[in-house]
């Protein structure tokens, strides 16, 4: 049993970073969907499918994104964690490296950036950050 599924998926991803891998696996959920997603869009990664897998449990199939042979995510980090819970208004939302990295958060409208949750002016849970 796994305790923090979603840091689990950013270590993957982290760890595929280091050894230069073009893709990595990780059981698949809604929350790291969305999370994908998010990273997706914001150019992150290359792509993710959802993969059926013989065994009942499906799998994310993640394509890591380089540029000029290094990796695009430099760093990667669980901010709110299953035994400490981070939430945090539009007022006091952090920045990440003075706004060039993402702060993906969970708010009351589905999983987006601090940017976007700026925009919608709505607060929420700070899931991680990348830069």
């Amino acid at each position: 049993m796994m305790t923090d599924p979603l840091g689990d998926m950013l270590a993957r991803i982290n760890n595929g970073h280091m050894r230069r891998k073009a893709q990595v696996n990780c059981p698949a959920s809604k929350l790291k969907e969305n999370v994908l997603e998010v990273l997706k869009r914001e150019g992150y990664i290359r792509d993710y499918r959802r993969k059926e897998a013989e065994s009942p449990k499906p799998e994310l199939v993640i394509e890591l994104k380089y540029y000029e042979g290094e990796p695009v995510i430099r760093e990667i980090g669980r901010v709110s964690k299953p035994g400490r819970r981070v939430y945090s208004n539009v007022r006091d939302m952090p920045n990440v490296y003075g706004g060039l990295g993402i702060i993906i958060m969970s708010t009351p409208r589905g999983v987006m950036t601090d940017q976007e949750a700026r925009v919608a002016n709505i607060g929420g849970e700070v899931l991680c950050k990348v830069f």
